[in-house]
């Protein structure tokens, strides 16, 4: 990386002499000669360091270190100062100066001082980036998962998120289409603005409609007051319509103009209303299929459906279970005053078996009641409800058609490892393969094997 410097001073032969010596030393130099100047570069270019002198016509030093430390905190400033300027100096330092030098002018002295700006430079801005990586992570973090589908969906929710584009989330009930739904909004633009929530599936037809447009007085019997509705409400943030494929072809025409011309009047009024709403949609139908049979407007759907993200069921991601069921247990068990550790291998197995038809909604009230019914240290199969309680240990393992050899023996040796608990003796006499052979696929194959939470990974294969 070739670092740019700023020189400012007004004396012609330091400002050349010093760009001189930093050219040689392979740093690109600009050069002002007074503040002014300086601030006008700054305004105009990327700079990573600004060395200036502190008095000069015009505009001063200390009034060039105190416009970049209000403009661009992370760049650095050295003081070049006169021996009779010293105390100066020291008060540039308190306004956020790096380091002073004075004159007659140390040049190696300088290089060190310009080589530990830049370091303290390359610091401030790889701090600045993790704190917005963990900032975003933070906004992502109620999605857990670590399955390869599930990393597709979180890097499909960072590209999506900083757009405006409306996005349609589908899915089984239970996934957790909602919780995609809040992580592209806060990692919106529009985060600090509302996320409006509306559930489709809730109301009766006769009520959507104001629900969602509002309704001035009297429009309708019991409508008494002029009420806003959630588009409205979501004006310049985001609105989830959860379960769309509910909606009726009356409110699809209404939701199709706001789409279409971002305005709208309430139920009952003549006033237009302009909104600017970023829509996030959800349903667990199949539109393609109820647009064919005349429930669904397709002219709706292509606008709805800019971006699809597709939640799997959990069923066709196991491998998301243990970090789920863990992350779940710590959070009831502190809920309910337990110190609960973790799970008992007998039900560690009965969960990653189980195919939970209403996938993660079911996990969590699952483990919610495990964790009310454990007297122990660790949940035992007998806390679990009785449908993961009921799964047999010897139960079918599903590999995907068109399947590689490899990738089939990889998830076949995963799945055997998880339901076996992790015991490789076991796990090599159920494949009828020798336990050094197993060892040699773990690790050809990077299989982590079942941790005392039950986790079982699986990581690309070592070359």
């Amino acid at each position: 990386m070739k670092f740019t410097i700023l020189i400012v001073d007004d004396e012609r032969n330091i400002r050349d002499g010093l760009a001189e010596a930093f050219g040689m030393e392979g740093y690109e130099t600009v050069v002002a000669s007074d503040g002014q100047e300086g601030m006008k570069i700054l305004d105009e270019r990327y700079i990573d360091l600004v060395i200036t002198d502190l008095k000069m016509a015009k505009v001063s030093g200390t009034e060039l270190l105190q416009h970049v430390k209000r403009q661009w905190q992370n760049i650095p400033v050295i003081i070049i100062t006169a021996h009779g300027d010293i105390s100066e100096a020291v008060q540039a330092m308190q306004f956020g100066a790096l380091d002073f030098i004075t004159k007659p002018l140390d040049l190696d002295h300088l290089l060190k001082l310009t080589k530990n700006a830049l370091e303290f430079r390359e610091l401030s801005i790889k701090n600045q980036e993790l704190r917005e990586e963990i900032e975003a992570q933070q906004r992502i973090s109620s999605i857990i998962g670590k399955s390869p589908a599930m990393r597709k969906i979180f890097d499909l929710v960072r590209k999506v998120a900083p757009t405006k584009a409306n996005v349609l989330v589908t899915g089984e009930s239970g996934v957790g289409k909602e919780l995609i739904a809040d992580a592209i909004h806060n990692l919106s633009p529009r985060r600090d603005k509302p996320l409006v929530k509306v559930h489709c599936a809730a109301l009766a037809e006769s009520l959507l409609e104001s629900e969602l447009f509002g309704h001035e007085k009297g429009a309708f019997t019991g409508a008494q007051t002029k009420k806003r509705g959630r588009f409205e409400l979501a004006d310049s943030g985001s609105l989830f319509l959860d379960e769309i494929g509910e909606i009726n072809q009356n409110v699809q025409i209404k939701i199709l103009r706001v789409l279409q011309e971002k305005k709208f009047e309430r139920v009952g009024g003549e006033s237009t209303i302009e909104v600017d709403v970023r829509i996030i949609a959800a349903t667990n139908k199949d539109l393609k299929q109820e647009i064919s049979e005349g429930r669904f407007r397709e002219d709706l759907y292509y606008r709805l459906n800019v971006v699809n993200i597709e939640v799997p069921p959990l069923r066709e991601r196991r491998e998301d279970i243990p970090l789920l069921a863990t992350t779940f247990l710590q959070e009831f068990s502190q809920e309910n005053g337990k110190e609960i550790e973790g799970f008992e291998p007998r039900a560690r197995q009965a969960l990653y078996a189980y195919d939970w038809p209403g996938n993660v909604r079911e996990l969590r009230n699952c483990i919610e009641s495990a964790i009310v019914m454990a007297s122990g240290r660790f949940v035992a199969m007998e806390d679990l409800p009785p449908g993961p309680r009921s799964t047999q240990e010897k139960r079918e393992i599903h590999i995907p058609a068109f399947s590689s050899l490899d990738e089939a023996e990889k998830i076949l040796i995963a799945e055997t490892l998880a339901i076996t608990g992790g015991n490789k003796t076991k796990t090599a006499e159920i494949l009828k393969i020798g336990r050094k052979t197993l060892y040699q696929k773990i690790e050809e194959y990077g299989i982590d094997v079942l941790d005392r939470q039950g986790s079982t990974k699986v990581q690309e294969p070592r070359s």
